[in-house]
């Protein structure tokens, strides 16, 4: 769906170059995360994948078209929803996604049943800019699908949603993968990459640091321990234990003998956690892309 062979991108003006060396492949039917900080050069990827920036260095093969010569075709098989939504703001919901469908002929999907998936049914006939930032945010996802497009860009698609609605925007992706849909998000919440993404790639500084999917990321960097919290003479205490030859521990059973256990759960990082052990950058960049 997607190859990327030594990117490099650097914007006019600018002395050295925001995209460095990036090589990425992504599969059809893949929920794939560029996954960083405000300002570490998603969106920058993302514009050169969707043939907005042209004027770089390297290979970039998207949907079998060489982006830098992409076709009116090409624009018709990719839905793209920015992390700023512009809309029409005296037209309604119904108003906004008719004009969009109106540039394309091809399979468009049910307006209605679209919005019923992201609980923006009820809003059919609002006008927009009565909308709040997240129902305007869920309408962005929805015009991204309304074509039926092959490959889809989110850039922070839950950005602004309550977790209900979080919920709901996440349920919705899985059910267009099911349907084949190749999704591509850029996104700085762990929580929403770990849960929907197939695989990731850790972008800082213009650079790829590493891909691979979360459950594997998890899996690697995580310690193989237990931890166990429980009482001593009225006192709470926390121990950490390795799990390999758990049941020969003599300190884990004395401690199930005392029956003063409280809690025993496995120590993982988050996918966060892994960013920062990898990259040694936080998340919660003040940059902007």
């Amino acid at each position: 769906m997607i190859q990327v062979e030594n990117l490099f991108y650097t914007y006019p003006g600018n002395m050295s170059p925001t995209i460095k060396n990036v090589n990425v492949s992504i599969k059809d039917g893949e929920i794939f995360g560029f996954l960083g900080p405000s300002g570490a050069g998603k969106s920058t990827i993302q514009k050169i994948l969707i043939g907005v920036l042209k004027d770089y260095q390297g290979n970039v093969r998207v949907l079998n078209q060489d982006v830098s010569k992409a076709s009116s075709q090409f624009y018709r098989q990719l839905g793209v929803a920015f992390e700023t939504p512009n809309f029409y703001q005296k037209f309604t919901a119904k108003e906004n996604l008719e004009f969009f469908a109106g540039f394309y002929n091809n399979n468009r999907l049910n307006v209605e049943e679209l919005l019923e998936k992201v609980a923006l049914k009820d809003a059919y006939n609002t006008r927009v800019s009565n909308f709040s930032k997240g129902m305007k945010m869920r309408l962005n996802i929805v015009r991204a699908f309304l074509h039926n497009p092959d490959l889809i860009f989110l850039d922070e698609p839950t950005s602004g949603l309550d977790p209900v609605n979080v919920k709901k925007v996440k349920q919705f992706l899985l059910e267009q993968k099911a349907k084949g849909k190749t999704i591509i998000l850029n996104t700085h919440n762990m929580n929403v990459a770990e849960t929907l993404c197939d695989r990731v790639a850790f972008v800082v500084e213009g650079e790829i640091n590493l891909i691979d999917s979360p459950k594997k990321l998890k899996e690697a960097f995580s310690r193989n321990e237990i931890a166990v919290l429980y009482k001593e003479a009225g006192k709470e205490n926390l121990e950490y234990f390795q799990m390999k030859l758990l049941g020969q521990n003599k300190q884990f059973q004395q401690i199930l003998k005392g029956d003063e256990l409280i809690k025993i759960s496995t120590v993982e990082k988050t996918l966060e956690d892994i960013f920062v052990e990898v990259t040694g950058r936080e998340l919660h960049d003040s940059k902007t892309n």
